[in-house]
């Protein structure tokens, strides 16, 4: 799909490019990411290479916690499936975040980062028994529900274990998110969710069983949505639902309205984190005076894309009659985005002092496939050796990472105000046949 897609050529101003990330800017010319130098983060430890900034992880996350303060009883659930690195679920845990988690494997990271398990919520299409069985045993918050018959099958299973389930209903609100199909999750084609129409008769359903504790009513519409609307279509919706609800006797204690709040890559211009709350407060406001309800919210790549780089080496140019290739030693393996999606990531020089006469280049990989890119028709002045960095990589980067080609997934380094440490090791050749036997 993506190579079907018609990429202009593109000329991005670096300094333009990172005057909106928090803790990421030029300095003397080159790139330092939270008060750290690019050229000693690759000089420590090669390329290519993950990097992240705590301090935009927090400011990002401190975003939702001021803008949401009139409301009371406000969980902030970072999606775990955005950027799972122990070091980041820490510095969030530390902050006070609850998780939103998808797997059984999510949950055991959220607790070994040092995460509570009441503040997890738990989403996901396809729970097993023994899923939500450990997710019980650990004392989770809250499910969040996508089917009639997931509802029977977790009140099984909690109904043997002697304990009772919390749980909300996912509801499909039928919503256009106005993004990329394959993050669009709110539409009545999605797999996601159960039906708005069949709303009322699940709820019903679940009232009826053992072991089930009904605490709340949960969405998510889709990712990377840049205009506010479709928020506030989904909680018009729900508002009346929720009047339905407590009439017929069935009450809740919180909503949920997922994540989904996008961010900047290039030329995008998305809502910001107090634009999205003022538009829903007065509702939310309304829902907590009325009902008592208070909020989940479950923000990803608002909170980690933006507070991460991927840095590449330029390793060979190759100028043809066609098009000018300038391949790096990263490549689809680690950043699978442009190729899955057709995404378009700004990438910039970590150094402003090449004087090289620009030039359009497609920026690839040594993957043998023809959609390994990770951006095209980008006008650049580049040398052999350069270093380049791929912003917006904190989110859906590392976590979509593989070993196609046998290749070793990259470090991961976090930086803390002009401090560095590395947070996942580099993967040795012999990491790649671990396990296997001949």
């Amino acid at each position: 799909m993506a190579n079907d897609i018609e990429y202009p050529i593109l000329t991005l101003e670096p300094t333009a490019c990172v005057a909106d990330l928090p803790f990421i800017d030029y300095q003397n010319n080159t790139l330092f990411i939270d008060n750290v130098s690019t050229k000693t983060l690759t000089q420590t430890y090669g390329t290519p290479l993950y990097v992240y900034s705590k301090n935009a992880l927090l400011a990002n996350y401190q975003a939702y916690v001021e803008s949401f303060n009139a409301l009371n009883d406000v969980h902030i659930c970072y999606a775990v499936k955005s950027n799972s690195n122990l070091a980041i679920l820490a510095t969030l845990a530390n902050a006070g975040a609850g998780f939103d988690i998808v797997s059984i494997g999510e949950l055991a990271r959220v607790l070994k980062a040092g995460g509570q398990a009441q503040k997890v919520v738990y989403s996901g299409v396809g729970k097993t028994a023994d899923d939500i069985a450990t997710a019980l045993n650990a004392g989770i918050g809250c499910f969040n529900v996508e089917a009639i018959s997931e509802i029977k099958l977790i009140s099984e299973v909690a109904t043997k274990l002697g304990k009772v389930a919390p749980i909300a209903l996912r509801i499909n609100p039928d919503v256009d998110a106005k993004t990329h199909p394959y993050i669009s999750t709110g539409l009545k084609d999605n797999k996601f969710g159960i039906s708005h129409d069949n709303a009322i008769e699940a709820y019903r359903f679940a009232k009826n069983l053992p072991s089930i504790e009904i605490v709340g009513i949960d969405c998510h519409i889709g990712s990377q949505l840049t205009q506010i609307q479709p928020f506030v279509d989904t909680l018009d919706k729900f508002a009346k639902l929720i009047d339905e609800l407590f009439a017929i006797g069935i009450s809740l204690r919180h909503v949920d309205l997922g994540g989904g709040l996008g961010v900047r890559y290039t030329n995008e211009n998305p809502a910001s984190v107090s634009e999205y709350a003022n538009a829903l407060l007065p509702k939310l406001l309304d829902l907590q005076e009325r009902y008592g309800l208070g909020l989940h919210l479950e923000p990803g790549r608002n909170i980690s894309a933006n507070a991460g780089v991927l840095l590449t080496n330029v390793d060979v140019l190759k100028p043809t009659e066609h098009k000018n290739f300038a391949i790096v030693d990263a490549s689809m393996s680690e950043l699978i985005r442009p190729a899955l999606y057709g995404s378009v990531m700004a990438v910039i020089p970590t150094d402003l002092a090449n004087d090289t006469t620009p030039q359009v280049w497609d920026i690839v990989g040594s993957v043998c496939e023809s959609s390994d890119f990770l951006a095209k028709n980008r006008t650049l002045s580049l040398q052999v050796g350069d270093t380049l960095a791929i912003t917006g990589a904190g989110a859906y980067g590392f976590v979509m990472a593989s070993n196609y080609n046998t290749r070793p997934r990259p470090a991961e380094i976090l930086c803390d105000n002009g401090t560095h440490r590395i947070v996942r090791e580099r993967e040795t050749l012999e990491c790649l046949w671990q396990g296997e036997h001949i």
